[in-house]
């Protein structure tokens, strides 16, 4: 169900790296939890966030809940289609509908995120 190539976190972020390039979004699991979603908040190209620190937020109709960023980095890309066309989270959180790209600060970072195995491990403690 989780794309095994990605890497996850407690906060239910997935991110995918390709050589220093993060692209980070909301893991299925999230979206479901949050149910419909209306509105998405992201930041500006350029923008720095260290570790675990709030980097936008998504609005559904149940709640606002922050995303988190797994790792340091610098946002490099936004998904401005998310903006006009936030059900895209709901619709493909792993694929169409991620939030942003970063250059990762420092790789040591993604050694404390969970493998694919490991977060579906790390769902069912959680339930």
């Amino acid at each position: 169900m989780y794309p095994k190539e990605n890497l996850y976190s407690t906060d239910h972020e997935w991110i995918s790296v390709q050589d220093s390039i993060a692209t980070i979004g909301i893991t299925d699991y999230a979206q479901h939890e949050l149910g419909d979603v209306v509105f998405v908040d992201l930041p500006e190209v350029g923008d720095s966030f260290e570790t675990n620190e709030p980097f936008g937020s998504v609005e559904s109709v149940k709640a606002v809940s922050e995303i988190f960023c797994p790792v340091s980095g610098e946002v490099i890309e936004i998904n401005s289609t998310l903006v006009a066309n936030p059900e895209l989270i709901n619709e493909s959180p792993h694929d169409r509908a991620w939030m942003i790209k970063i250059r990762i600060a420092n790789s040591e970072e993604l050694n404390e995120l969970m493998s694919a195995e490991a977060y579906e491990e790390y769902l069912q403690e959680q339930s």
